[in-house]
């Protein structure tokens, strides 16, 4: 008995530690390409390469198994450091790219994750072909004099073409084509420093002959379809780089709104040179009209000043280019400052003293800028006491100073500082200027209320720095902490009545803030400061702002209220509330969290759940929504042949999910479909009731059946507790034909009634049966076939052929595996190179009467007989034992499996776990070993269950 109680204790570890939850896996992926592909290849999987037509479209899937479903998302590594993939990545299966561009190649990542394991990442580096038109560009080079009239003159032709795969070049003079050597006046080659990027046409020592038509052909070898491009080039005695002329004067002074007309011509070259015009600004004005080689700018701005260029090309030499600047007049910015006596140490303006006005103006072109001094509105006049000078050197340009030398009672005035430009039509710009007995340097001080201030966030709040003196300066407002920004995001806000104002203050704005008098518009003396602070209250920020608990009747539970940060952090209060009802209440002191405890929820219980935390500044609440409704259920993706063809109108589909966290709610009672039709409008509804509790990670299966080909269904799943209905999961089934388009994984354990769109050969005698050893008849053959499948199942299902009369010797069951079809890999759709393939399966040939086993490929298109790529003969034993063997189609192809009748009825032959994969055979089989393949959970489960119960029966 204590050997059965230790099994059932390590059968219930088990369950407790995997819930027999085989079906949750980590996610696999790869990626299958669709659309416009030139050519795939593919390195033994390190590196795949997709190549593309430039403007042709771009479709990459990536197919992903594993449970729950993985989150899919596709990534770039850019082609180039500034490319970026449309700033974003793409949440989808399928990455879709219409009219591609050269920059959009690179590496494409698909990353899909479900929380198992580590994310599943796969790649594929995308190459984006193309050939852009070949430009020629000529130059020439002229030698030293030989004699007084003889010059050596040797051009050079330079053909060069963007493109990806890298350009081959060929020359053509006329109808002929030039190559190294054929003619010794021409000379080809590449330059060593752009090897591979252009091929240069040298023509020594010109000759009349070499006055002819030069064709340059580009040329990527028509991959992708790319045709040759070609570009015509006349070389005569007339072709010259370009010269031209500009019809202005240099520079252009105008007012603002003038026309501007700039004028280029061409004045040699030959071809014809193209004329552009170019601005300083990189860009032309949006208004500006381009008619050949004249530009008009129309009402033009103080902005759009600046050098504009005219540059000629006719791809002879050097483009020429030649400018000018057109200058806007204007007046801005007029300032002005009063300096006291620097003699003094005070800043006060005295009888006696010396006192100097600056007036400071921005003028284009500054040469024009001229200033005048009033004093009262008179002109007035430089003298020996009023000495008025022009730009100051140690201020920047555009400054006039007047000082007044041993101030008199009679000096005290008001003086005007104009500044206009010469030959006018510029609006002046004056400055007024009071020096009185009254004119005294700035002072700042505070009002007492309104430093500190306490405010609350959200608030609008004006902090204010009294200023004093005449005249009163700009104040200039700073953080204390000069590195942080000021409200709207500068450095310094500029005020001339002291007060600065904040609209909808927030938490980060509490500190110290300083005003102080600027130099402008005031005094020019040591600037005077003063300081505020500012503290904003805040109500409490509180986690979890909200969360969705969901717990079955009866049980025990705590809601957790933590606060975060307040301002007041102190006298802090809580009340937690079930809707309007109060739950009781209380200060934090010393803590920063509150905890509501449920000891067993009833019906009543349900609701949202409120902690509201409370200072002088407001409130802040966590939210606890409590529900019964169960978590919405999981479907699984990965069901092999879950889809099958019972009548030729109609298919069916294997429907399987698991529920997520089935034990956190109250059991469920039953699940509701819905289906509809993609497009219609009427849903079908149906409850599927379940029996006992769910276990997490536990499959379940419904059957769909009476589907219409090839429509596609929407399916919603609703489980049902004594709460109500839970969450809803909704998926769409499509209709596809038995036909894996692209191969690179094929599995099939037989489990499922449509045996994995395996077919009967209609030629043959007999056919091969699906079958468990758990319903076979064994009492006329006990001597042979398996006894499980071939994990060790008894409910498992394999594939055999029964060789009980009326079969006869040499009587033959063939089964085709469904259609494969083999991805091409050239442009015109076909297999450059056999690509290869896995062919496995497990088989058990036990019996003294055992035939033969036999497995042939048979490819489309040819008409000839299967050919042979395994056999087998005779008794092999009581076990199942594994063959693979390398395939190498070039065409779609089925694998045929032949099981011949031996010459008795003791010679059953079975097969299992028949798997195709992309690439050559990795581990050979272990023929004389029971298969070392590790179990899944669902297979263990069944092992120990039975295991255990066996014990159970020897013990009784």
């Amino acid at each position: 008995m204590g050997l059965v109680f230790g099994l059932l204790w390590l059968f219930n570890i088990f369950l407790e530690g995997i819930h027999c939850q085989g079906v949750y896996a980590p996610p696999t992926v790869r990626i299958i390409h669709s659309g416009h592909a030139c050519n795939v290849e593919e390195e033994r999987y390190t590196e795949r390469v997709y190549t593309i037509r430039e403007g042709e479209t771009l479709e990459l899937a990536c197919l992903v198994s594993g449970h729950p479903r993985p989150q899919i998302r596709w990534t770039k590594t850019a082609g180039s450091a500034s490319d970026r993939f449309q700033d974003s990545s793409v949440f989808n299966e399928t990455l879709r790219i219409t009219r591609i561009q050269r920059l959009q190649g690179g590496r494409y990542y698909c990353k899909a994750e479900n929380g198992l394991g580590s994310p599943a990442i796969k790649s594929i580096r995308v190459d984006v072909y193309y050939l852009d038109d070949p430009i020629v560009t000529v130059h020439q080079s002229i030698g030293e004099a030989k004699e007084q009239f003889y010059y050596e003159r040797t051009v050079f032709l330079r053909c060069m073409a963007n493109s990806n795969p890298p350009v081959r070049y060929s020359w053509r003079r006329g109808q002929e084509f030039l190559s190294q050597g054929s003619d010794k006046g021409v000379e080809i080659y590449e330059p060593f420093f752009t090897q591979g990027e252009t091929k240069i046409l040298k023509l020594k020592n010109l000759r009349p002959q070499d006055y002819a038509n030069y064709s340059c052909i580009a040329s990527v070898r028509n991959v992708c379809g790319i045709t040759n491009k070609n570009v015509l080039f006349k070389l005569s005695n007339k072709t010259a780089s370009p010269t031209i002329k500009l019809l202005v004067e240099d520079p252009i002074v105008v007012n603002p709104g003038q026309t501007v007309t700039l004028v280029c011509v061409t004045s040699g070259g030959d071809p014809t040179p193209t004329l552009t015009w170019v601005h300083s600004a990189d860009e032309l004005p949006k208004k500006s009209v381009l008619n050949g080689g004249t530009l008009t700018l129309p009402a033009i701005s103080i902005e759009e000043a600046g050098v504009y260029s005219c540059v000629a090309s006719n791809n002879v030499g050097n483009p020429a280019k030649k400018s000018t600047t057109i200058v806007v007049r204007g007046l801005k910015k007029g300032r002005f400052w009063i300096t006291p006596d620097p003699y003094h140490n005070d800043d006060n303006i005295q009888i006696g003293r010396e006192v100097k006005i600056s007036c400071q103006v921005e003028a284009t072109p500054p040469e024009e800028l001229l200033f005048s001094w009033l004093k009262n509105g008179r002109p007035l006049r430089s003298s020996e006491r009023m000495v008025i000078t022009h730009t100051d050197p140690e201020v920047q340009p555009g400054t006039t100073n007047l000082d007044i030398i041993d101030l008199k009672f009679t000096d005290f005035g008001t003086y005007t500082c104009v500044a206009v430009l010469k030959n006018g039509g510029i609006p002046e710009i004056s400055i007024d200027v009071n020096i009185s007995s009254t004119t005294v340097p700035p002072e700042l001080t505070v009002p007492q209320d309104k430093s500190p201030l306490v405010v609350q966030e959200g608030d609008t709040v004006e902090l204010q720095c009294l200023v004093s003196g005449k005249p009163k300066p700009i104040i200039l407002w700073s953080r204390a902490d000069k590195e942080v920004p000021m409200p709207d995001g500068g450095l310094q806000t500029e005020s001339y009545d002291g007060a600065l104002r904040i609209v909808n203050v927030s938490r980060e704005m509490t500190g110290t803030y300083r005003c102080a008098t600027s130099q402008y518009n005031g005094f020019n003396v040591k600037p005077r400061e003063a300081l505020v602070e500012l503290t904003v209250q805040y109500p409490p920020a509180v986690e979890p702002l909200f969360t969705e608990i969901r717990q079955g009747l009866g049980r025990a539970f705590t809601l957790n209220c933590r606060m975060l940060r307040a301002h007041p952090s102190k006298v802090l209060k809580y009340e937690w509330k079930l809707g309007t009802r109060l739950l009781t209440m209380g200060q934090l002191d010393q803590r920063d969290e509150t905890d509501y405890h449920v000891r067993a929820l009833n019906r009543e219980g349900y609701g949202e759940y409120t902690c509201e935390v409370t200072n002088e500044a407001g409130a802040g609440a966590c939210r606890f929504l409590v529900t019964g409704r169960a978590y919405a259920p999981e479907f699984y993706y990965d069901t092999y042949s879950a889809l099958w063809q019972n009548r030729p109108r109609v298919y069916g589909f294997k429907l399987q999910w698991t529920q997520q966290n089935p034990l956190s709610v109250d059991r469920i009672v039953a699940y509701r479909l819905g289906i509809k039709q993609t497009g219609q409008s009427r849903w079908w509804e149906q409850e599927i009731p379940m029996e006992g509790a769910i276990a997490k990670g536990e499959l379940i299966t419904h059957n769909l059946t009476e589907l219409i080909k090839p429509e596609a269904y929407l399916v919603r799943l609703t489980p049902i507790t004594r709460f109500g209905e839970g969450d809803s999961t909704d998926r769409t089934i499509r209709y596809s034909a038995p036909v894996n388009p692209h191969l690179r994984e094929f599995q099939c354990s037989f489990e499922d009634e449509a045996v994995c769109m395996f077919t009967q050969d209609k030629r043959d005698d007999f056919d091969w049966t699906r079958h468990s050893a758990a319903t076979r008849d064994t009492k006329y053959t006990p001597n042979t076939g398996p006894s499980s499948d071939r994990v060790g199942s008894k409910q498992g299902f394999y594939m055999y052929i029964e060789t009980s009369r009326p079969r006869l010797e040499g009587e033959k069951a063939r089964l085709l595996t469904p259609t494969f079809n083999v991805a091409p890999k050239s442009p015109y759709g076909t297999v450059t190179s056999s690509p290869t393939y896995c062919f496995g399966f497990y088989y058990h040939m036990y019996g003294k009467h055992i035939g033969a086993l036999n497995a042939y490929l048979r490819q489309k298109g040819q008409s000839g007989a299967d050919s042979s790529v395994w056999t087998l003969v005779g008794n092999q034993g009581d076990r199942w034992k594994q063959a693979k063997v390398n395939i190498h189609p070039t065409a779609s192809f089925q694998l045929v499996l032949e099981g011949i009748r031996g010459p008795g009825i003791e010679g059953d032959i079975a097969i299992d776990d028949v798997t195709i994969e992309e690439g050559e055979c990795k581990d050979p089989p272990h023929n004389n070993l029971r298969s070392l393949s590790p179990p899944t959970a669902h297979h263990i489960c069944q092992f120990l269950v039975t295991l255990t119960l066996v014990f159970v029966g020897h013990q009784r």
